[in-house]
């Protein structure tokens, strides 16, 4: 009887996406070589079956602040337990490829501490893990591409039957170019119809959302399906100086129209912002689509009897709901499929040295580096006429934006506040861009009865107890959560004692960005819970109101005996704000505070924080 050829089986955790990218990647080049392949979001595999599998590829994210992502908590809590022993994986072969950001404390934290576990556990690495970077001039791909040459030799010389032709034989791409995952169906107008209401009531927004995502490719967790609400827009304004160049941030306030939805303070709103119409228009022209049409999309293995179950929705409804044509950048699967479809020959040459290891430079600086979108990539090669389906399956889908929430339910019952950066950059080819959601919501007028669709998470800054002293560090943005935390505090002062606050704000100029200034300085004054009177504080930092630049990490040091004495009563430290070099500045002040204010060594003291951490008194919620 003649052997199944061998399987290799690829694990993917990822949070944006780029790990299952990568993942779909090492996935065809294997496929090109003859091997074939079984890949798997890790949360679809049975961890309890590792020690059976002879070889697995990993690709994991790193989120946050080295944060492990959704997908991969239970699979990673699996490999926690301590009934399984050293031994347990021993015939394991694996390799680990990483994504993450150098700007970040924790690089690569979540592949590096899963190398290590593996290791413990008695795995075998196939080749040194592979750590891709987003800071890098091209991108993870730097990384991924030597990775991968490694993994297809070594893993050759571990067991051939992997490439039965060995791991230099190469499908052509033209030979290899696969079906579309998907398959679309066009239906008539007629027998539709009925399905769909012409009214703009908040449940029919609500079941489109739910119908256009449900049916794309890209699988939502159930839960983000149907919004948790759709919110009214009550109040908009700017909160920078008119005119500032530096920086445009506004405050904005939404209120329930149907029952409210319970949060607490330090959550995160999530929401699905509005693609500008005609972007979407030309997407549409430009694809040769017909925006009138119903269409149902589903897997290509789908049975036919289960087709029908489907609900058809409007095309270009679906566009508007899941495809971000506008402002993401697309992968570079997305060139390789466009290669196929190039009937100009300048243009099919240009795509494939595109794809090429030759040119992949020139690709991260021509998509990534300026942020090239769908639809500008399209209108650059105008001879390529990609089908729907394939266009549905690469176009990257249009994601939900992420804010804390600044406010408190005690002190807005129907509200929810948020505090927003209007993102704008120039690239280096000196591309004006924006971010979709931050412009979005500025241009968004109260008076025009505005709903947004939303979802409620839990941030990373968990909602403290009102004995809990509390040091709290917010430049710029990052004040937002803190501005629910002290609403909520000084409610809670109303009725009983509550613990100290000192509050640490930063921001460039005293008159252009003082975010909330009134707000900060009522609670820092009169016994309020600011107030160093009530054992508080609030400081600000004014990073360029003098030749010396002064930072937030400045102000912790210049008070701190008073951030140690905190400290020592049992305050929790809370940090928000951007990822670069903010977190890493402000760990750095605390390890230089404790190891001055207590005579420890800095050893000590990095300790006494590491301490703090695993305690759950050291949180960070950084974004970048």
């Amino acid at each position: 009887m003649e052997e199944r050829p061998k399987k290799l089986l690829i694990l993917y955790a990822t949070q944006t996406g780029n790990a299952l990218d990568v993942a779909e990647r090492v996935g065809r080049e294997a496929e090109r070589r003859g091997c074939h392949v079984h890949l798997l979001s890790i949360d679809q595999y049975d961890a309890s079956c590792l020690a059976q599998e002879g070889t697995v590829i990993f690709v994991v994210s790193t989120t946050g602040q080295g944060d492990t992502p959704d997908p991969m908590k239970g699979f990673w809590k699996y490999l926690l337990q301590r009934n399984l022993s050293g031994q347990w994986l021993e015939g394991l072969h694996y390799a680990i490829f990483g994504l993450g950001d150098s700007g970040y404390q924790k690089f690569n934290f979540v592949a590096k501490k899963l190398d290590r576990r593996l290791l413990d556990l008695g795995a075998t690495p196939i080749i040194q893990r592979g750590l891709g970077d987003d800071q890098h001039p091209s991108g993870y791909e730097a990384a991924l591409d030597p990775w991968m040459i490694s993994l297809w030799n070594m893993l050759n010389n571990i067991n051939p039957k992997y490439f039965p032709n060995g791991p230099e034989f190469l499908i052509p791409y033209e030979n290899f170019m696969a079906e579309p995952k998907v398959r679309i169906r066009y239906h008539d107008i007629k027998q539709v119809d009925s399905q769909f209401s012409t009214n703009s009531d908040l449940n029919h927004i609500a079941l489109q959302i739910e119908r256009a995502r449900r049916v794309s490719p890209v699988k939502f967790s159930l839960d983000k399906n149907r919004p948790d609400c759709i919110l009214k827009l009550v109040k908009n304004e700017p909160l920078t100086k008119s005119g500032s160049k530096d920086k445009e941030v506004h405050h904005f306030e939404f209120e329930y129209v149907s029952s409210a939805i319970e949060y607490e303070v330090g959550d995160v709103l999530e929401v699905l912002p509005s693609q500008n119409p005609a972007a979407i228009d030309s997407f549409i022209l430009r694809c040769n689509l017909d925006p009138e049409s119903f269409i149902t999309v589903h897997p290509s293995e789908m049975e036919n009897q289960l087709l029908d179950a489907c609900i058809p929705i409007k095309l270009k409804t679906f566009v508007e709901l899941t495809m971000d044509v506008a402002s993401a950048s697309p992968r570079r699967y997305f060139f390789e499929v466009m290669s196929m479809f190039a009937t100009a020959e300048h243009e099919k040459e240009r795509l494939q040295y595109f794809v090429s290891p030759e040119g992949r430079d020139d690709l991260y600086q021509y998509n990534q580096r300026e942020r090239r979108t769908v639809l500008e990539v399209l209108e650059d090669f105008p001879s390529v006429q990609m089908p729907l389906e394939w266009l549905v399956q690469l176009v990257p889908p249009l994601k939900t934006r992420a804010f804390s929430i600044s406010s408190s339910p005690s002190a807005h019952p129907n509200q929810v506040h948020l505090t927003v950066n209007v993102v704008s950059w120039t690239t280096p080819f000196k591309r004006s861009r924006a971010g979709l959601c931050s412009n979005w919501l500025a241009k968004l007028d109260p008076e025009q009865r505005v709903y947004v669709p939303v979802w409620f998470q839990k941030g990373s800054l968990p909602p403290p107890p009102p004995s809990l002293p509390l040091i709290l560090i917010g430049p710029g943005t990052g004040c937002a959560p803190f501005r629910g935390f002290v609403e909520e505090r000084a409610i809670q002062s109303l009725t009983g004692s509550t613990a100290p606050v000192m509050f640490f704000f930063g921001c460039r100029n005293e008159d252009n960005d003082f975010l909330y200034r009134e707000f900060w300085i009522s609670h820092s004054q009169n016994g309020g819970v600011l107030s160093e009177a009530k054992g508080g504080g609030f400081y600000v930092a004014f990073s360029r109101d003098q030749s010396q630049k002064v930072y937030v990490q400045h102000k912790i040091q210049e008070h701190g005996q008073r951030v140690w004495n905190l400290l020592r009563e049992g305050a929790a430290v809370y940090v928000a704000g951007s990822s670069t070099k903010m977190p890493a500045d402000v760990l750095l002040a605390f390890e230089e505070i404790i190891s001055k204010e207590s005579g420890l060594p800095q050893e000590s003291a990095v300790r006494w924080l590491r301490a703090l951490e695993k305690a759950e008194r050291y949180h960070v919620e950084a974004w970048s």
